[in-house]
This record gives structure tokens, sequence and C-alpha cells, in this order.
């Protein structure tokens, strides 16, 4: 079997993309090994389609039990896919050591296990303490090479944007109006305003709606003349063929978002009281937008702050950046009449 690099990373999306900069330094560094990343499946099952990695394994699954173990696994399957690896990295705490000495069972070369929260690393932004857990010099922090879908994940969005009754060739915007926290997303009705606004300029309007996005979808709901279109229950890669389609992408500080930033899609990222320096999403084709610098000291306090001055965004300065970012073609070049926009069907 060829030899290996192994990569795990418990993260949700959001994290794990964070390090893909890192990943593409480790195949940079190994050219003659394989790639494989245990992570969330959702998010391997995506790396794998932009051939990022070359294999992957569910964290959650009953497979990567073994991994905790603190000796050699039982599963024969799991110490064969160890077995090769020259090298494995660990983005997580591992105290007890248990990882550490189930990797050692098995044969690994190399064992880096390091946490990206570690106060040993210096970098301030996110994915740079990917790279600085790695040993990678600094020169190497600011690549910024879009992801690349494959072909079929490409012809799956469009297709998933005509059953949907968009058309592909017409431009639209993808408006995530969630995030992994309700604390972290401007309020329903500027979203709302904006969407009517792009409508009006003939911008499609498609909203992605996550998993946990229940509750605020309804307040945008209650704020829109008529039903939204709505993206919702579809697997990551999909996702990822829709959104790689989009002229503009808008969202907050959440994976969805540096998906986006990663697909190389003009993207505007609506922060508040998360640091921008830490978690933004970086390219030329990125803009942040943040309302007055957040004055909490605590998550707690963020909790309990009604006002959220961070996240007073103006509606004219968010669609000031959406024209910016998307450039000549952001509009469409057909008019249209207000019933025959996406927003009002």
């Amino acid at each position: 079997m060829a030899p290996s690099i192994l990569a795990i990373h418990p993260g949700a999306l959001g994290d794990v993309l964070l390090a893909v900069p890192a990943l593409r330094w480790l195949k940079k560094q190994f050219p003659d090994h394989r790639l494989l990343l245990i992570s969330n499946e959702s998010v391997g099952q995506l790396l794998l389609e932009c051939r990022l990695i070359q294999a992957s394994l569910p964290l959650q699954g009953a497979l990567c039990a073994g991994l905790w173990s603190s000796s050699i696994p039982d599963s024969a399957e799991l110490r064969d896919w160890l077995k090769p690896c020259d090298l494995a990295v660990a983005w997580l705490k591992d105290e007890d050591r248990g990882l550490a000495a189930v990797l050692e069972h098995c044969g690994v070369g190399e064992i880096r296990i390091q946490s990206p929260f570690s106060p040993q690393l210096r970098s301030r932004h996110q994915s740079d303490r990917f790279l600085e857990s790695l040993g990678a010099p600094a020169v190497e922090r600011s690549a910024d090479e879009p992801l690349q879908l494959s072909t079929s994940v490409v012809a799956q969005g469009r297709a998933c944007l005509l059953r949907m009754g968009l058309s592909p060739d017409r431009p639209f915007v993808m408006i995530h109006p969630g995030s992994g926290s309700r604390h972290k997303c401007t309020h329903p009705e500027v979203l709302a305003s904006v969407m009517v606004a792009l409508n009006q300029e003939g911008l499609e309007a498609l909203v992605l709606e996550g998993p946990v996005d229940e509750a605020i979808m309804a307040q945008l709901r209650q704020r829109l003349p008529m039903a939204p279109t709505v993206l919702r229950g579809q697997d990551l890669p999909i996702v990822a063929g829709v959104m790689a389609q989009t002229r503009v992408y808008i969202g907050h500080d959440s994976g969805m978002t540096h998906l986006a930033a990663l697909l190389g899609v003009p993207t505007l990222a609506l922060f508040g009281p998360t640091d921008p320096n830490q978690w933004a999403p970086r390219g030329a084709h990125t803009v942040v937008l943040q309302g007055t610098a957040c004055a909490c000291r605590s998550w707690e306090e963020v909790r309990h702050c009604e006002d959220k001055p961070c996240l007073a965004i103006a509606v004219g300065d968010i669609l000031k950046a959406v024209q910016g970012i998307a450039g000549n073609g952001w509009k469409s070049t057909t008019p249209r009449n207000p019933s025959d926009y996406a927003l009002f069907q």
C-alpha cells in the first residue's frame, strides 16, 4: 500500500475548512503520499470530491471508535488504515495521550498532536494557527487557491437549481441567514430588505437553510412579501455545486461562508461578536462587514447583549459591498417585472 499522511480534525465544517491551507501544505511537503482525513463525514466527502484528500473516515463512525482505546484497536480495517502512515497530525487535545498511544501501537511513523487553540501558537488567524502547528514558514500562510469541484458535482448543482426553477445561466445571489449561533446573525429584517432590493435589480434570490436555521428562517419569511426560494436538505457536495454557480454569496461567520470563499465565490461575510482577524474567510473576492467592534468581554456577555451594535450593518452598506465584489454583470441584463422575481413566486 502507498505511504500516507493522516490528518485528524474533530471540528465542524468551518473549522475544518480553515485547515485547508494546512492540508494543502501537507500535500506539497509529501507529494508521493496519499493524504487521508478523519473528520466529520460530510466535510470529508466534500474534500474527497475536491480531490484535496485521497480517502476519509467519519470521526463519529464505529470504525474510529478504536482511536480512543489507548491500545491496539480491535478493528483490523482501522489498523490497516493507520499502518502505512509516515505522519499523523491531529488538531485536538490529547491530555491523557490515548490517541497518541493508539497511533504508536499501529506503527505510525511520526505523530503531531496539538489543539489549534493551544496558547503555544502565536498566530492570530485560525488558518495560520493550523499551519504554525505544522511548522510551515510564514510565507506559506497566504495561499488563496480556490477549491476545485468535480464536474459531476457542478452538474448536480445545476440540476438542483433547475428543479427549484432557477436558471444557472441567470445571475443569482445566495443568502444564508443563519450560523452556528443566533448571536452571530444580523436581524432577518435587514436580510429581507436586501433580498427585495437585489430582486428589484433583477438578481435572483436563493436562501440557504441549514439544519439549525428553522427559527431564523421563520422570522425571515414573516418579513418577506412572498415565500422565498429555499435550498435545504441537500448533501454538502450538492450545496457546494449550487454555491459554485452563485454570483454573490452573503452569510455570517459560519462554515457555509468559509465554503463559499474557498470556492472562489464573491463572498460578503457579515461579522458581529466574533473577531474577523481570527475567523474571517480570506481572499481578494471576499469582503467582511461588521458594525462597531464588539465590546463584550466573554461569550456570556454576548448572549446577554440585546442591542448587539457589532451586528448593526446597514442595508445600504450590504448592497454597496455586493456590487463591489460582484463587479460587472452583477445585474441581470433582462429587465424584469416584480411579479417575475423568484422571491415573489
